[in-house]
């Protein structure tokens, strides 16, 4: 007995697609890491700073006469890099800055905007959240959560976006894709 040739159900072939789709981002994805950034160590100048990042997105004065340069993809990137440029014009090297081990950072001393601004760059998003009695400030950087997860790194201001009071990762609503739930 031949058994004729029949198409998968609807939701399986949607999953096929999808699956296809993920495989394809995913190998977009390691074909980029491939090509890593360029390495400026420290000791380059601005220029050769420059010549491998571009112009960068801001800039602050830091102290000592120096300035600090920073290049980001905020609001809708997950990167960041920086460098401390010194009087004499040289770099300390350009390193990224959206990770979880340079958030700890926020943890000592006080951290007013500015700071945070100098330090980080600009925040995808700057939000209030909280019951009016204690509504809180929040800004929000995209970033990849260890190298893997899309995620948000809430750095919370105090009810007057003065300071920081504290700092948490979270899941990036961006990225959530609830569509495929729909069908269970």
């Amino acid at each position: 007995m031949i058994i004729p040739f029949l198409p998968p159900p609807i939701q399986y072939r949607t999953a096929l697609r999808q699956g296809a789709r993920l495989a394809s981002v995913a190998a977009v994805a390691t074909l980029l890491a491939a090509c890593a950034l360029p390495n400026v160590p420290p000791g380059a100048s601005v220029a050769e700073a420059q010549a491998a990042y571009g112009k960068p997105k801001m800039t602050c004065p830091i102290a000592g006469g120096g300035e600090r340069l920073i290049w980001s993809q905020q609001p809708m990137g997950q990167y960041a890099w920086a460098t401390n440029v010194g009087p004499d014009g040289r770099t300390d090297g350009v390193k990224p800055i959206l990770v979880d081990s340079h958030f700890e950072v926020l943890r000592e001393g006080v951290w007013t905007p500015d700071r945070v601004r100098c330090e980080f760059g600009p925040p995808a998003e700057i939000d209030a959240v909280g019951l009016p009695s204690v509504r809180q400030v929040v800004w929000a950087y995209r970033y990849r959560q260890f190298n893997s997860w899309n995620s948000l790194m809430y750095v919370y201001m105090g009810p007057n976006g003065d300071q920081v009071t504290r700092f948490h990762p979270g899941p990036d609503p961006l990225w959530d894709d609830r569509s495929d739930w729909s069908n269970n």
